[in-house]
């Protein structure tokens, strides 16, 4: 095996974190029985992880894959510290920062029982990077900009990969265990992921009958001993929101679909079923407007202006959300997360005005100069999903500007086509909900406001702003990036990039014998689904 020197730093070598994960304390886990849950539309683009950002998909697809490494699913928050091994069984740091070492753990299979090695993981990320020598490539990918510092990815072994970055990136691990970093069988063409899975993960894919289910059933060469627990897993779509408060307090359905409950949707289902489990949690998803900065007549940066200054986002969060979200920039703010402007540093920014009918007033001022008024509006199309919580934002805003002279009628998007649509700039304004897979800088502000990210979908580009993001990403004082993030999130607030409007608490819902189901601090990263059981 080719050798390697340890130089600089070397952050502590996680052995095998995930074989060794413990119950809740006082709870000796059931082994057997099925949990069926609920989807609420059909899975887009099929278990093919890589090629989405929407729940919609992570959340049925993640028992059947496996990563590197993930967050601790039986640990709320996510950090550092609560990062385990999967596939990897350890890995170092080297050469402070420069290089990323994973140790793979030995006689894991795919699903279809070929063997997995380090050559699935070259094949996953250098596609993933979109490296000249991929072996293959994405239809889409929205994370690519994850990657942009990762200059070679060597196997030097079966057993061996090694990330080498062009600089220091210590968040690079943190996007690792996110949900939205599975490892992909190399000898499976990345399509096949669109209609099917064949994953290393606690479940196998049994049936999935497009619109309706899919069915998992138990992996019984999983490579973590006496996991999983279930025998099996349903996922049952239901499109209507009510229908599914309706299911679930029924008992037809085990669990909510994460980031799906309001704050009086589960105030409703626990006065209706006391015994219900409710946790409020982060969802590291935020409201925002998206504009497209090359068409008119969002390419005039006043016009972006006057639209965030419109938005009184605490009328929104008490009418829409009753309560359940927060304030923020574009990092979720404390207690929800580590990194978001506190709401004193808010204040000054546009939209966040202490008096709402200020911010108004300066944004007809703007509108008017650009010869709009309420009585001589400008007229637009703005474009949301076509999801209920989409669209419930999507009409608040449609009121706010109206009342500054921006008249918008509302289109509704399909998720299939949804995602395609915004990456190509097909629009000039929607209501748009952003979710991030870790609680980390370098995840949204490289993917979300990155020059030609794939996932910026308003097209923003800024010099100064990349040259601010590329330092945060290379500071190893924690105090000191803080400053630096502080400072990002107030440059793209006051170029209204991507005016942020709020941040969204779920409720989460479950019935009481689903044990070991813990939601994180982001939706994304907790569906693996291999350390939950039924006390049923």
């Amino acid at each position: 095996m080719k050798r390697f020197r340890m130089a600089g730093v070397l952050v502590a070598v996680v052995l095998a974190a995930a074989a060794s994960a413990t119950p809740a304390l006082g709870q000796s886990p059931k082994s057997g029985g099925t949990l069926t849950l609920v989807l609420r539309e059909d899975l887009a683009q099929g278990f093919a992880i890589h090629e989405t950002a929407t729940i919609s998909v992570v959340w049925p697809a993640m028992p059947c894959l496996n990563n590197l490494v993930l967050f601790d699913p039986l640990k709320k928050v996510e950090s550092l510290d609560t990062i385990i091994g999967e596939l990897a069984e350890k890995w170092s740091w080297q050469d402070n920062y420069r290089n990323l070492v994973f140790f793979l753990r030995k006689g894991v299979k795919w699903h279809d029982g070929q063997p997995f090695t380090s050559k699935d993981v070259k094949f996953t990320f250098d596609m993933v990077r979109g490296a000249p020598d991929a072996q293959a490539r994405l239809r889409i990918n929205p994370r690519k900009d994850w990657y942009a510092n990762v200059e070679a990815i060597e196997a030097p072994d079966p057993h061996t990969v090694v990330f080498r970055l062009k600089k220091p990136q210590p968040s690079l691990l943190l996007m690792l265990a996110s949900g939205y970093t599975p490892v992909y069988a190399a000898h499976v063409p990345p399509a096949n992921y669109r209609t099917g899975c064949v994953g290393t993960g606690p479940f196998k894919v049994k049936e999935w009958r497009k619109g309706e289910f899919v069915d998992y059933v138990k992996n019984p060469d999983y490579f973590v001993k006496g996991r999983p627990y279930l025998d099996g897993l349903r996922y049952i779509v239901i499109v209507e929101r009510g229908t599914r408060n309706a299911a679930l307090q029924a008992g037809k359905v085990d669990a909510a679909f994460p980031g799906e409950t309001t704050k009086t949707a589960a105030e409703q289902l626990k006065k209706a079923v006391p015994q219900l489990v409710v946790t409020p949690f982060s969802q590291n998803v935020n409201d925002n407007i998206m504009m497209n900065v090359k068409k008119p007549p969002f390419d005039n940066p006043k016009v972006r202006l006057a639209v965030s200054h419109a938005i009184d986002r605490r009328a929104l969060i008490a009418a829409v959300h009753q309560g359940g979200a927060v304030v923020g920039a574009s990092l979720a703010p404390k207690p929800w997360g580590f990194w978001g402007l506190p709401e004193k540093e808010l204040l000054g920014l546009p939209g966040y005005a202490a008096k709402p009918a200020d911010e108004k007033a300066r944004a007809r001022k703007v509108m008017a100069e650009a010869g709009f008024t309420p009585e001589k509006p400008l007229r637009v199309e703005m474009v949301t999903r076509a999801i209920a919580i989409y669209v419930d934002m999507a009409s608040f805003v449609i009121n706010e500007l109206k009342q500054i002279g921006l008249e918008a009628t509302l289109k509704q998007i399909e998720t299939a086509q949804w995602h395609a649509m915004a990456t190509r700039g097909d629009y000039q304004i929607g209501a748009n909900l952003t979710g991030i897979g870790p609680d980390d800088p370098d995840a949204n502000f490289l993917e979300n406001y990155g020059c030609g990210s794939p996932r910026n979908y308003s097209q923003y580009c800024s010099e100064e702003v990349m040259k601010m993001i590329d330092r945060q990403s290379q500071e190893l004082d924690g105090k000191k990036r803080l400053e630096l993030v502080y400072a990002i999130q107030k440059k793209l607030e006051a170029d209204a990039a991507r005016p942020i409007l709020a941040w969204r608490i779920d409720y989460f819902t479950h019935w009481p014998h689903v044990k070991n189901l813990v939601p994180h601090q982001s939706i994304y990263n907790f569906g693996r689904m291999q350390e939950v059981w039924s006390d049923k």
